[in-house]
């Protein structure tokens, strides 16, 4: 029987593409066979579940043409679906004895210039001559260099039109969360792009297993010409530094701490938090990235950095 309504179809079948599929058993095989260990030196955290590697080569979705930048990419094998579905990849891995084993591994696809191979920090990379724009990131990230892995890829261009990251789920959840859980980073984060979480990740998905839970997220910048469009320089400058003031005493409330962090008098803030229709009295976690790019508005511009604080008046009584 036809899934069709008009009923059978002639002429020859169309073929559908097959994904790329990773080998169910080679990351532990791999590993065994040639006495890998993670080193903890560098945050290292083998993925040794197949099932969570082929999640993550369906979400990027290789194809030929399309060119990705893969941070971290270890034992290699996904870097090997990346190459089988036909995309240009640039790897590149921190550790040299990985680096010397991806060399031998895809020495074809190198040779065929399919794979671009760098030894080295991601973060001692000059994205400009790194990787052409435009081009998309698959990284396992290490956590403790989590933050600035992002404000590299969405704080200065070429941006990468997508980041599918694996990060600590504390952080992922940290930079996807809604007003009332935010953050510096989630601001920073949202500010450029739209984030969501694909899935999550067990420990038991790696080899070792770390001490905390992992997750998949999905990071897309937005269009610079959209309906955000990105600020100056000097107004992102000012931006950050009323989010940063904001958010050194994330208990507090917003009109105390801003009229403390920043260079401005209390009835300064105030004004600025009525125009936008803000109660000073909420936390800093409650304010959406809108909010905070009305209230630079609002704030005008900032006197420099250093500046001398405004006089303030106490309300205490004297002895």
């Amino acid at each position: 029987m036809s899934d069709s309504p008009s009923g059978p179809q002639t002429g020859p079948a169309l073929e559908v593409p097959r994904k790329p599929r990773l080998d169910p058993l080679a990351v532990r095989r791999q590993l065994r066979d040639e006495g890998l260990r993670a080193r903890h030196s560098m945050s290292q955290n083998f993925l040794a579940d197949p099932d969570v590697l082929q999640s993550i080569l369906d979400l990027a979705s290789p194809e030929p043409g399309r060119r990705i930048l893969e941070v971290g990419p270890g034992l290699g094998i996904l870097t090997g679906g990346l190459l089988v579905g036909g995309a240009e990849v640039t790897a590149v891995e921190l550790d040299r004895r990985l680096a010397d084993r991806l060399t031998r591994v895809h020495d074809a696809s190198i040779a065929s210039g399919a794979l671009h191979l760098v030894q080295g920090d991601i973060l001692d990379q000059t994205m400009a001559t790194l990787i052409a724009s435009p081009y998309e990131v698959v990284a396992n990230v290490p956590y403790h260099i989590t933050s600035p892995i992002l404000h590299r890829f969405l704080g200065a261009a070429p941006r990468p039109q997508r980041l599918i990251l694996m990060l600590q789920k504390e952080v992922a959840e940290r930079i996807s969360a809604a007003p009332g859980a935010m953050s510096y980073l989630s601001v920073f984060v949202q500010y450029h792009a739209a984030v969501r979480i694909a899935f999550n990740v067990p420990r038991e998905a790696f080899e070792p297993a770390p001490d905390v839970a992992s997750a998949i997220v999905v990071i897309e910048p937005h269009d610079p010409s959209g309906e955000r469009p990105r600020l100056s320089p000097t107004e992102e400058e000012d931006l950050w530094r009323v989010v940063q003031a904001g958010f050194r005493e994330r208990r507090k409330m917003l009109h105390n701490v801003l009229s403390r962090q920043l260079p401005l008098t209390g009835a300064e803030v105030g004004r600025a938090l009525a125009e936008i229709g803000v109660d000073g009295n909420r936390r800093p976690q409650t304010l959406a990235v809108d909010d905070w790019l009305a209230l630079r508005v609002a704030l005008g511009p900032l006197p420099p950095q250093g500046a001398t604080p405004p006089q303030r008046t106490s309300t205490r009584g004297t002895a």
